[in-house]
């Protein structure tokens, strides 16, 4: 049988099967000799040893479209960074961050700017105003009022046959939002709940929660490293989408777009068409890349 594992903790794996349920899996020793690790996420092949315990074997695991790091998760579609507009108020270095994290592990990026109730219409369209040129869908949310969640608009729509995972600091209302986008899910909740709370699953790990067909969010511990220690500060442009469009223009071949004369991006920024926030964060990330440390 073919499932997708939604959780893995101490050499157990949880994989669903659709339309039977969820199995208790090992990995067979294989894996262990070739040096392959089951994530969550990946799609794998089963056999069956206990049909009344739902106890099987993982005989294989099917090819991945891509895979992250920190957290292990395998077969993602886009990350969803959840920020609040208040209490606490959008940390946007540490938002921009995460996006060029995105775009370095080439995973596409939602925003959701959550307790948009405890703000005005103006000031979500100045938020919005930021990252028109992001290349990223911004949805604002309320799981107080349900604002935002349904319709065409609305962060269910972002996330229908995808599998999303989520991002963003604490306090934000990432939980929140998880149970109230599950809270139809009619997925075997029970049978769920009693296989990952038998006693030895004390540690928080990274799990597929499954929203309906082929609709998955993946509720992780967190980035363990917000550390850009993957690309030179020359790179750091190609992961601002906003600057795309002047690339080539400027002066001088290679411009880094700090301080060189003839840059057509800090044209675009006086001129209005690159937001200034943005922008000052792309110079906080280069002079991080700058100075970090070389071994």
């Amino acid at each position: 049988m073919q499932g997708r594992i939604i959780k893995g903790v101490g050499g157990f794996y949880y994989v669903h099967i659709p339309q039977k349920g969820l199995y208790e899996c090992r990995a067979k020793g294989i894996f262990r000799k070739e040096n392959k690790k089951p994530l969550v996420g990946d799609e794998v092949r089963i056999e069956v040893l206990d049909e009344k315990d739902r106890e099987g074997s993982i005989q294989e695991i099917l090819p991945r479209k891509n895979q992250l790091i920190r957290p292990a998760v395998a077969n993602v579609d886009q990350a969803l960074l959840v920020f609040a507009m208040e209490d606490p108020r959008p940390n946007y270095l540490l938002l921009d961050r995460f996006l060029v994290m995105m775009g370095i592990a080439q995973v596409p990026a939602c925003l959701c700017f959550n307790k948009a109730d405890l703000c005005g219409s103006r000031e979500r369209e100045r938020v919005a105003g930021i990252y028109a040129g992001s290349g990223c869908p911004v949805v604002f949310t309320s799981t107080r009022t349900g604002d935002g969640i349904a319709g065409a608009k609305g962060l269910d729509r972002l996330l229908e046959g995808k599998t999303t995972v989520v991002a963003g600091p604490s306090g934000v209302g990432k939980s929140s939002l998880a149970n109230l986008l599950q809270k139809d899910v009619q997925m075997e909740t029970g049978e769920v709940s009693k296989k990952l709370k038998k006693g030895r699953h004390t540690t928080r790990h990274s799990q597929l929660i499954p929203l309906r067909a082929e609709t998955y969010l993946v509720d992780t511990p967190g980035f363990s490293s917000l550390y850009l220690d993957a690309i030179e500060k020359e790179e750091l442009r190609f992961y601002f989408p906003e600057f795309q469009e002047y690339e080539g223009n400027c002066r001088f071949q290679g411009c880094v777009h700090i301080s060189e004369p003839g840059c057509f991006v800090r044209r675009a920024l006086e001129e209005g068409k690159i937001s200034a926030s943005r922008y000052e964060d792309y110079l906080d990330l280069f002079d991080e890349l700058k100075n970090k440390r070389r071994y």
